[in-house]
């Protein structure tokens, strides 16, 4: 069975049963990921480009391995590697590199737009790794995986995103995939970090963290992007963290059997302390595993995987 969309480029075009067989999908992968060989001949024979046009550790390397264990081969290019360098514009690399019949593009971008501007100028499929302030949608699959593993279902969760709102594609991916799928996220925020038009996002935002945590099951943390601000006003990191840190005091506010979750990079000590990264209720890590399963099950369900592959 496929997805109703031939390219992954935001969660807004993905129905409530694509997002599931991605979840379904991605738990049989995780069982693959579990044993001693973790690998399958899924996309044995595919090609398969990574386009990293911004610099990434996590992402890159999750999906570099999800297709090494789907049997991909791959095609790893950097900004600095390409011949965007030189001078030639995306679209003549893309159709370059298309011309050399690939399979797959997996880009990411400081630009938004910029997976959207691949799929005009080739027939493979684009899965979107993040681009810019807009989307990152592999992301919000992976952090609905952890959240349902946990909670065993997401409908009716209430999920607080909190920080860097205004700069966050993991926050424009997540709301979206969380209201198809039942859940009611809240966003929270300084105001010089919120979203300009929360009513366009269908969704409350606050600025009382405290407030809300006693009443989500997810506090879900997202890294302040010092990076891509721009010189925008903020508090200092020790006032950040005393108004919007998750501490101790802010954990034990947490309703029983309620969970933490990041994106990574941690700033700790800033939008959240050592001993609550390092707690149970954290799932960073589960997160992070999560991320090859799910990026496994997108790329096999885009490519029409053999279906007895696993």
């Amino acid at each position: 069975m496929a997805l109703s969309v031939k390219h992954l480029l935001d969660t807004t075009s993905l129905t409530a049963d694509d997002i599931t067989q991605i979840l379904d999908t991605g738990r049989s992968f995780a069982e693959v990921n579990s044993r001693a060989i973790k690998k399958v001949p899924a996309l044995r024979g595919r090609t398969i480009v990574n386009l990293f046009l911004e610099p990434s550790t996590r992402t890159r390397s999750s999906f570099e391995l999800a297709e090494k264990r789907l049997s991909a081969d791959s095609l790893n290019m950097g900004g600095s590697t390409s011949s965007v360098v030189k001078g030639e514009s995306l679209a003549d690399t893309i159709q370059t590199i298309s011309a050399m019949n690939v399979d797959m593009f997996v880009c990411r971008a400081s630009l938004a737009g910029t997976p959207h501007l691949i799929t005009e100028n080739t027939d493979a499929v684009v899965i979107n790794a993040g681009d810019g302030k807009h989307q990152h949608p592999t992301q919000a699959m992976l952090d609905l995986y952890t959240i349902r593993e946990h909670f065993g279902h997401l409908d009716s969760l209430k999920v607080a995103i909190v920080g860097d709102l205004s700069h966050s594609r993991v926050a424009g991916s997540l709301v979206p995939a969380l209201k198809t799928m039942g859940a009611t996220p809240i966003l929270v925020g300084p105001p010089t970090f919120q979203v300009a038009d929360p009513a366009y996002w269908g969704v409350e935002q606050t600025a009382d963290l405290d407030a809300v945590i006693p009443e989500v099951d997810v506090v879900y943390l997202l890294r302040v992007q010092l990076e891509r601000m721009g010189g925008a006003a903020i508090p200092s990191k020790r006032e950040y963290n005393r108004l919007f840190g998750l501490d101790e005091r802010r954990r034990s506010l947490m309703r029983p059997g309620s969970i933490i979750c990041h994106p990574g990079p941690m700033n700790r000590g800033m939008e959240i302390m050592h001993e609550v990264a390092d707690s149970p209720q954290a799932k960073v890590l589960d997160q992070v595993t999560a991320g090859v399963a799910t990026r496994m099950a997108a790329m096999y369900l885009l490519l029409g995987g053999e279906n007895d592959a696993r």
